[in-house]
Protein backbone atom coordinates (compact mmCIF):
# COMPACT_ATOMS: atom_id res chain seq x y z
CA UNK A 1 0.00 0.00 0.00
CA UNK A 2 2.38 2.74 -1.21
CA UNK A 3 1.80 5.88 0.58
CA UNK A 4 -0.50 4.73 2.99
CA UNK A 5 1.79 3.31 6.05
CA UNK A 6 4.05 6.44 5.79
CA UNK A 7 2.14 8.71 7.60
CA UNK A 8 -0.14 7.72 10.34
CA UNK A 9 -3.27 10.50 9.55
CA UNK A 10 -3.43 8.69 6.28
CA UNK A 11 -3.21 5.30 7.31
CA UNK A 12 -5.82 5.55 9.87
CA UNK A 13 -8.50 7.77 7.45
CA UNK A 14 -7.91 5.23 4.87
CA UNK A 15 -8.24 2.07 6.98
CA UNK A 16 -11.42 3.87 8.78
CA UNK A 17 -13.12 4.29 4.55
CA UNK A 18 -12.19 0.38 4.31
CA UNK A 19 -14.36 -0.38 7.58
CA UNK A 20 -17.43 2.78 6.44
CA UNK A 21 -17.44 0.49 2.61
CA UNK A 22 -17.74 -3.34 4.83
CA UNK A 23 -20.73 -1.43 7.38
CA UNK A 24 -22.48 0.07 3.99
CA UNK A 25 -22.12 -3.24 2.33
CA UNK A 26 -24.01 -4.66 5.25
CA UNK A 27 -26.49 -2.13 5.18
CA UNK A 28 -27.68 -2.75 1.80
CA UNK A 29 -28.07 -6.17 2.83
CA UNK A 30 -30.60 -5.34 5.20
CA UNK A 31 -32.37 -2.57 2.74
CA UNK A 32 -30.82 0.54 5.09
CA UNK A 33 -29.40 1.81 0.88
CA UNK A 34 -29.86 5.44 2.02
CA UNK A 35 -28.01 5.68 4.92
CA UNK A 36 -25.92 3.41 3.28
CA UNK A 37 -25.12 5.80 0.30
CA UNK A 38 -24.84 9.04 3.19
CA UNK A 39 -22.19 6.63 4.99
CA UNK A 40 -20.14 5.71 2.01
CA UNK A 41 -20.11 8.77 0.55
CA UNK A 42 -18.89 11.04 3.98
CA UNK A 43 -16.73 7.94 5.51
CA UNK A 44 -14.71 7.61 2.49
CA UNK A 45 -14.14 11.41 2.11
CA UNK A 46 -12.55 11.73 5.61
CA UNK A 47 -9.63 9.73 3.62
CA UNK A 48 -9.83 11.34 -0.06
CA UNK A 49 -9.38 14.91 1.56
CA UNK A 50 -6.41 13.48 4.23
CA UNK A 51 -5.01 11.64 0.76
CA UNK A 52 -4.94 15.05 -1.68
CA UNK A 53 -3.76 17.25 1.29
CA UNK A 54 -0.45 15.70 1.09
CA UNK A 55 -0.01 17.34 -2.21
CA UNK A 56 -1.33 20.53 -0.67
CA UNK A 57 0.00 23.79 -2.97
CA UNK A 58 0.65 25.86 0.56
CA UNK A 59 0.21 25.48 4.15
CA UNK A 60 -2.98 27.21 3.93
CA UNK A 61 -4.15 24.49 1.03
CA UNK A 62 -3.10 21.62 3.64
CA UNK A 63 -5.27 23.02 6.27
CA UNK A 64 -8.17 23.89 4.13
CA UNK A 65 -8.07 19.93 2.79
CA UNK A 66 -7.69 18.91 6.41
CA UNK A 67 -10.83 21.04 7.80
CA UNK A 68 -12.90 19.57 4.90
CA UNK A 69 -12.08 15.72 6.36
CA UNK A 70 -12.90 17.13 9.84
CA UNK A 71 -16.01 18.12 8.47
CA UNK A 72 -16.78 14.69 7.03
CA UNK A 73 -16.40 13.20 9.73
CA UNK A 74 -18.66 15.27 11.55
CA UNK A 75 -21.15 14.26 9.15
CA UNK A 76 -20.24 10.11 9.25
CA UNK A 77 -20.47 10.92 13.26
CA UNK A 78 -24.21 11.60 12.48
CA UNK A 79 -24.98 9.16 9.90
CA UNK A 80 -23.56 6.48 12.31
CA UNK A 81 -25.23 8.04 15.80
CA UNK A 82 -28.47 7.84 13.56
CA UNK A 83 -27.22 3.82 13.09
CA UNK A 84 -27.04 3.51 17.03
CA UNK A 85 -29.97 4.52 18.04
CA UNK A 86 -32.35 3.15 15.24
CA UNK A 87 -33.47 -0.33 15.84
CA UNK A 88 -32.68 -3.07 12.91
CA UNK A 89 -28.83 -1.53 11.92
CA UNK A 90 -26.10 -3.57 12.62
CA UNK A 91 -23.66 -2.33 15.47
CA UNK A 92 -21.61 0.59 14.85
CA UNK A 93 -19.90 1.23 18.21
CA UNK A 94 -16.12 -0.40 16.47
CA UNK A 95 -16.82 2.54 14.15
CA UNK A 96 -16.91 5.29 16.23
CA UNK A 97 -13.59 4.29 17.86
CA UNK A 98 -12.11 4.66 15.00
CA UNK A 99 -13.73 7.92 14.05
CA UNK A 100 -13.11 9.33 17.21
CA UNK A 101 -9.07 8.51 16.44
CA UNK A 102 -9.33 9.98 13.28
CA UNK A 103 -10.86 13.16 14.33
CA UNK A 104 -8.25 13.66 17.55
CA UNK A 105 -5.53 13.22 14.63
CA UNK A 106 -6.98 15.90 12.01
CA UNK A 107 -7.79 18.48 15.20
CA UNK A 108 -4.51 18.10 16.53
CA UNK A 109 -2.88 18.43 12.83
CA UNK A 110 -5.14 21.49 12.01
CA UNK A 111 -4.33 22.92 15.32
CA UNK A 112 -0.55 22.58 15.22
CA UNK A 113 -0.47 23.85 11.34
CA UNK A 114 -2.06 26.75 12.64
CA UNK A 115 -0.17 27.75 15.08
CA UNK A 116 3.38 26.69 13.22
CA UNK A 117 1.96 29.24 9.82
CA UNK A 118 1.67 32.35 12.16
Amino acid sequence: MNGINDNATVKKSFEFALTIIQYAEALEQVKKSVIANQLLKSGTSIGANVWESQQAESKADFIHKLKIAAKEAKETEYWLMLCKFRAGFPDIQDKLTKLLEVQKLLSKIIYSSKINSK
